[in-house]
C-alpha cells in the first residue's frame, strides 16, 4: 500500500541521491494524493498516519502532555515563588489547568487500554501501581487547580508553602508514573507488536493457570522476564 513514510523521501543536497531534486519531490507528492483517492477511509489514514495506525490504544498519544504540563507548572510556579514573578505564576497556572485537563484524558485511555492490552502476571502488578500513580497524579493535579481557582489572587505565605511543597510531590508522582510506563514497554514489551503474541499467551497463562499445573511452573517463576518465562514454557 501506498504510504506517506516510504514515498514522500525528500532528496539531500540537491537530490543527488534521489534523482529528482524538489521535482521528484514534489512529483511523489502529487503521486501520493492521487492516490489516495483510491483508498478506503481506513486505507487512507493508515497511509497519512501510520504510528497512529498501529496503535492498539490512545494511551501513548496523551501521556506526554500532562509530565511537559505539571513540570512546567512546577517549574514557573516555584521561580515566580521565589523571585517574586506574578506574570511567571500566571502563566504556571495555565500549565496547571492544561496538564490536569490531558491527565484526566490520559488516565481515562489508559484505563481502558488496561482492559484491552494483553499482559502477564508480572506485568499486571506493574500495570496496577501505575495506574494508582496515574490517578493520583489527576487528584493532585485538580487539587492544586481547585485551590487556585479558588483563591483568585496569587497565594502567599504559609500557603504558598505549602501548595509548592504539594506542587513537589505532585512533580515527583509524575515522574514516579512515567517510569513505570516506560518499563512495561522496554522492558515487558506492552503494546508493541512484535512482543504482542507473547504477551498474549502469557496472559492466558495469567487468566487461567489457576486450574493447570503450568500455573504452578509460572508462580516458581513469577521473577523471571516474561520472555524467559515463555521460552521455558515451550520447553
Amino acid at each position: 500500500m501506498f504510504d506517506l513514510v516510504t514515498s514522500l523521501q525528500f532528496s539531500v543536497h540537491g537530490g543527488a541521491d534521489s534523482g529528482g531534486g524538489v521535482a521528484g519531490a514534489v512529483d511523489g507528492f502529487l503521486g501520493f494524493v492521487e492516490s489516495l483517492l483510491t483508498l478506503s477511509p481506513a486505507e487512507m489514514f493508515a497511509g497519512i498516519m501510520p504510528g497512529l495506525a498501529a496503535m492498539e490504544n490512545l494511551h501513548p498519544l496523551f501521556v506526554h502532555f500532562p509530565i511537559a504540563l505539571l513540570s512546567l507548572f512546577f517549574l514557573l510556579d516555584l521561580v515566580g515563588s521565589v523571585s517574586n514573578k506574578p506574570a511567571w505564576r500566571g502563566a504556571a497556572g495555565w500549565f496547571l489547568y492544561g496538564g490536569t485537563l490531558f491527565a484526566a484524558i490520559t488516565v481515562a485511555a489508559g484505563l481502558i487500554a488496561a482492559g484491552s492490552v494483553p499482559h502477564g502476571g508480572d506485568v499486571h502488578e506493574i500495570m496496577e501501581h501505575h495506574q494508582h500513580l496515574g490517578i493520583s497524579v489527576l487528584l493532585l493535579a485538580s487539587t492544586l487547580a481547585g485551590w487556585r481557582l479558588l483563591a483568585k489572587q496569587p497565594i502567599v505565605g504559609p500557603a504558598n508553602t505549602l501548595y509548592q511543597l504539594l506542587a513537589c510531590i505532585l512533580c515527583g508522582l509524575v515522574f514516579f508514573t512515567a517510569d513505570l510506563g516506560g518499563l512495561m514497554v522496554y522492558k515487558y514489551g506492552v503494546a508493541v507488536e512484535p512482543v504482542a503474541r507473547i504477551n498474549r499467551e502469557a496472559a492466558e497463562l495469567h487468566q487461567h493457570g489457576g486450574e493447570s499445573d503450568e500455573h504452578d511452573h509460572a508462580g516458581a517463576d513469577s521473577d523471571a522476564d516474561p520472555l524467559e518465562q515463555h521460552h521455558n514454557h515451550a520447553h
